[in-house]
């Protein structure tokens, strides 16, 4: 979409509310705010697409859909950094899964940030209104992969339980053969419940809403009531936009990153502490007959073991693209080719770790970050444990070889900006607004007050429905445009 006219460095215009980002929150946050018939600017670094113009290369994919082209490590290279942009965020490059969180998630958030709405019965409500907008459903087990099948068998066999991961897709027409790898390049078929095709796109048809894609926030400032957001369009011109409310929702690095640019760390020392990345790790074993991985819906199942939980791990079957696979090979030169021709044989189980030490976000040279994440003791403990479960699956499964996981991977980013009610140990306050100020708020990951251990989509919209509701209670006699 075309900026609004104006000059370069000129506040071209007023809004009632600013969102930045365009992904999960933001999105959620946009429908809410223009249904109660607020003008709304949303503001994204990343680019728009649609189905019919994603990347259809993983290159071209991993360079357009991610920043620094597709990932980041932190300081020690200890883990890869799987940050989206574009507009729809992490809803267009991830398998969709919606879970809610428990009791051993969501009982410690309470105690640290004192948010009495950290409950499983006081966020049912909100869960329910997101699930609203999105159709949910499970793969059929007709078209579950053999990836699948030897993770269920594996489970059975070792006398652990599993279950069918929940899933925001309709109609993926799995009869005709479609492949859900392809869709960690965006859905070609609109199946997948990504931000664009659902509450996004009805934010964009009230005519409320003001999307500019390809503008990357520099900075932002208050002054008599008003939040100002400046930045400028990968052209390069710059503009500057003024709210009585401005929400961030551009993730836990994006937020850290714009508040620490625009020097709020003197009055908040929080920013950027308390980053966690449920590190994940792609256990790989080959098999004498084809498995097929990437074929079909990969998927598909999930740990639901109380023991797990308790030891501070998840597992998932998975797989990724060839690129992806390939920093996960051990050796060089025709070693790593010959892993490379087994991918059909190789099956993958994912272990997720619900880390404990949390990371720091800083700013780096030439307007870059630097994120410095280790684990720690304990989650060194939680990974070996999640291996050696993965080790029993395919042992009993008749794997030939197991290639277990080194590299970690991040894709669950938290934390940045805790919530909480101390301004000098965390950055938000219960009502989702910046502490010591009146127009900035947010209510995405980057509140997070910890590792929760779960798929966090579904509890991000559920949190911007409910942080959308109170801060039109709270800011609701002050309006920005005429």
């Amino acid at each position: 979409m075309n900026p609004p006219s104006g000059n370069s460095r000129a506040l071209v215009q007023d809004y009632d509310a600013i969102v930045i980002g365009a992904g999960v929150s933001g999105s959620f946050l946009a429908h809410s705010l223009t249904a109660r018939g607020l003008r709304c600017l949303m503001l994204e670094a990343g680019e728009s697409f649609e189905k019919h113009t994603y990347p259809r290369s993983e290159i071209d994919a991993n360079s357009r859909l991610y920043w620094s082209g597709g990932v980041e490590f932190t300081t020690t290279a200890e883990i890869g950094l799987l940050r989206p942009k574009v507009v729809g965020g992490g809803s267009i490059v991830n398998q969709a899964l919606v879970d809610r969180f428990d009791d051993a998630a969501l009982d410690p958030w309470r105690e640290k940030s004192g948010a009495d709405f950290f409950s499983t019965s006081r966020l049912a409500p909100w869960y329910e209104k997101a699930e609203a907008e999105l159709a949910i459903q499970y793969i059929p087990a007709e078209y579950r992969n053999r990836n699948a099948l030897i993770f269920e068998e594996g489970f059975k066999k070792n006398g652990f339980k599993c279950a069918p991961l929940r899933r925001a897709q309709r109609d993926c027409r799995y009869a005709e053969g479609n492949d859900c790898i392809e869709c960690l390049a965006g859905c070609r078929v609109d199946s997948k419940q990504s931000m664009p095709v659902t509450v996004l796109k009805k934010a964009r048809e009230t005519g409320l809403l003001t999307l500019l894609d390809r503008f990357e926030v520099l900075g932002v400032s208050e002054t008599s009531g008003w939040g100002y957001v400046s930045g400028r369009l990968r052209s390069g011109v710059e503009y500057r936009f003024r709210a009585p409310r401005v929400i961030f929702a551009g993730g836990a690095i994006g937020n850290s990153k714009i508040l620490l640019q625009s020097g709020f760390d003197k009055s908040l020392p929080a920013i950027g502490t308390g980053f966690y990345t449920h590190p994940q790790y792609m256990n790989l074993a080959y098999y004498a007959d084809p498995v097929r991985a990437h074929k079909g819906p990969f998927q598909a199942f999930k740990s639901d073991d109380a023991g797990f939980r308790a030891k501070g791990f998840k597992l998932e079957n998975v797989f990724a693209p060839p690129v992806g696979l390939a920093m996960l090979f051990p050796g060089l030169g025709l070693e790593h080719h010959r892993r490379m021709r087994q991918i059909p044989h190789l099956a993958c189980i994912e272990v997720a770790v619900r880390d404990t030490n949390p990371g720091i976000i800083r700013l780096g040279p030439q307007g870059t970050v630097k994120v410095t994440k280790q684990l720690d003791a304990e989650d060194l403990r939680r990974k070996r444990a999640g291996l050696d479960v993965v080790d029993a699956i395919f042992r009993s499964t008749g794997a030939k070889e197991i290639i277990p996981g080194r590299l970690a991977v991040g894709l669950h980013l938290m934390g940045g900006c805790p919530m909480g009610k101390d301004p000098k140990r965390s950055v938000v306050g219960p009502d989702f607004r910046l502490h010591g100020s009146e127009v900035f708020f947010a209510a995405d990951s980057s509140i997070f007050p910890d590792a929760p251990g779960l798929n966090p989509s579904l509890t991000i919209m559920s949190l911007s429905l409910l942080a959308a509701e109170m801060i039109v209670t709270e800011t609701g006699a002050r309006a920005g445009a005429a």
